[in-house]
């Protein structure tokens, strides 16, 4: 002990200030070096970003993307429906919707939760049913009653027409739940159901409301049935493609006016009737707020209330990484066939590939002198995918391209996930195949459709594409050109109301446009793209 101590004695002030400046410097870098182990990878690499995750998003992006801009409220259960906040297979939409729809959605949110299912709203408003019509319209709450009708495309083109009328009109839309939505779809709205009960009043005439019906308001302007002084407690809408002229009339603004009054709306239709909402007075400055790129409407409504279950997001998922995930570049093609009977055509075959390959979607077969050339450059691949209840599309188009291949020396790999033969609305598994296809199909980056497909139509909506539509074959041959492209990525409104009241507005609106595909039906287009 004496010895260290004559030791430490003996070292020089010099020594011990070199000791200690060692230690000093040995002690920072140890808490250098920890505090290093404590960052987080990404901020050692780009310490100036450190907010930035490995896409280039920083965080409030990143939520703003999950989010889809604003458009999807939070507080949901993420794992009970994986579909609503997976972006990991789609691009960001280069749609943002406006802060009025936003604040629309919240609002309604709001109204939802106070007046739907389950609420005193909602069992006060249900009393009234008993009564067949009364003496004020002074209700806390307005209903609008969704029915499925028709195929998948149809009752999801009809579903976003109805919840836009909700919107517009501050009514609650409760959709029937008796087939197999609850398959298909979770549910939208936090919190609150856009189920209507099963033991709701009217269930057991709601299949019986038709045109022929003492409560279709069509036929009460037909009768003379429709009494301003005294208000119907409930009345059925129908807005189909062979709807009577009196039917119509819930287009103008006189008869919305009543409409608005009565506390119980039951809707069915198979038709996208948005165009037409927009030409009705009252709602066109609403609807300008609400949508100032007006072809966003069904890109922005669907993409809002459509999620798909874990059992449909699964067949989605599992399909587009198995086929779609590696290639450099996705085309899908939607084949729908209206030809009775139906089935495999060689004019619609060749169609589709004079369509492609006009349009550069599909390269030219390699001629034998080419295929020599071809076998040095690089290959991308492209996979195509094809949607269709006839698989002998997709044979055809795989067997053509083993014998030869492509001129550009791209390599294409085709894929159909079903071929049902026949449409089998109703059937659960059926169903929900065709709901994986069309998400699939809105997941690629070019598209071509068939005219007047409605499945087409919600595709190009949810993935945001003006695709290429075939043009409907007349006499079994080849229409020339074979298609056309698309002026907006909004659906068509097949059977719309052409005359009485709109047919003066239809004619002077810059926005609303005849169909590409149906010279009868409307369409929303930008007018400012063409400027």
């Amino acid at each position: 002990m004496q010895q260290s101590r004559k030791q430490e004695e003996n070292i020089s002030p010099l020594a011990r200030i070199s000791i200690m400046m060692k230690l000093t410097i040995a002690i920072a870098t140890c808490l250098v070096l920890c505090l290093v182990l404590l960052l987080p990878s990404s901020n050692i690499s780009n310490p100036h970003k450190s907010d930035l995750t490995t896409n280039g998003l920083n965080n409030s992006e990143r939520q703003s993307e999950k989010l889809l801009g604003g458009l999807l409220a939070t507080g949901f259960d993420e794992k009970s429906c994986l579909s609503r906040y997976d972006q990991s297979m789609s691009k960001p939409s280069p749609y943002k919707p406006s802060g009025y729809l936003v604040s629309k959605l919240r609002s309604y949110e709001m109204l939802q939760k106070r007046c739907g299912p389950g609420t005193k709203a909602y069992k006060r408003a249900t009393k009234q049913l008993g009564h067949n019509e009364l003496r004020s319209s002074d209700d806390e709450c307005r209903y609008v009653v969704w029915m499925p009708m028709f195929g998948l495309g149809n009752r999801m083109l009809s579903l976003v027409s109805v919840f836009l009328y909700a919107l517009l009109t501050d009514r609650v839309m409760l959709v029937d739940q008796r087939n197999d939505i609850t398959d298909l779809f979770c549910e939208p709205f936090p919190e609150i159901s856009w189920l209507l009960p099963l033991h709701f009043p009217l269930t057991d005439q709601l299949d019986g409301f038709n045109r022929e019906h003492s409560r279709c308001y069509g036929t009460m302007l037909k009768n003379h049935a429709i009494n301003s002084t005294t208000i119907p407690s409930h009345l059925y809408l129908d807005i189909f493609h062979d709807s009577r002229d009196h039917d119509k009339k819930f287009f103008c603004e006189e008869d919305q006016a009543f409409l608005g009054k009565v506390p119980w709306l039951v809707v069915k239709s198979n038709l996208y009737f948005v165009p037409s909402l927009w030409m009705i007075p009252s709602f066109q400055t609403k609807l300008i707020k609400l949508f100032p790129q007006k072809e966003t409407v069904f890109h922005h409504l669907a993409r809002y209330l459509f999620h798909p279950t874990n059992q449909v997001w699964g067949m989605v998922t599992r399909s587009y990484n198995a086929y779609l995930s590696r290639a450099d570049a996705r085309l899908g093609i939607q084949v729908r066939v209206f030809s009775k009977p139906a089935g495999y055509f060689q004019h619609v075959m060749d169609q589709i590939l004079s369509c492609t390959q006009r349009e550069k979607l599909l390269p030219e077969l390699a001629t034998q002198e080419s295929q020599v050339t071809n076998t040095s450059r690089s290959s991308k691949l492209k996979a195509v995918l094809v949607t269709s209840l006839h698989p002998e599309y997709s044979d055809h188009l795989k067997n053509m391209l083993l014998e030869r291949p492509s001129s550009t020396g791209e390599i294409i790999e085709v894929y159909q996930p079903s071929g049902e033969k026949i449409q089998q609305t109703d059937k659960k598994l059926h169903d929900q195949k065709a709901l994986a296809e069309i998400y699939l199909l809105s997941l690629t980056d070019e598209l071509v459709t068939s005219t007047r497909s409605t499945f087409g139509y919600v595709a190009q909506g949810l993935g945001g594409l003006k695709p290429w539509i075939l043009y409907e074959p007349r006499d079994k041959k080849t229409p020339n050109p074979p298609c056309v492209k698309a002026m907006s990525m909004e659906p068509c409104f097949l059977r719309a109301p052409l005359h009485g009241c709109q047919a003066k507005t239809i004619k002077i609106t810059p926005f609303v446009r005849f169909c590409e595909d149906w010279k009868t039906g409307l369409k929303l287009v930008d007018v400012s793209d063409e400027l």
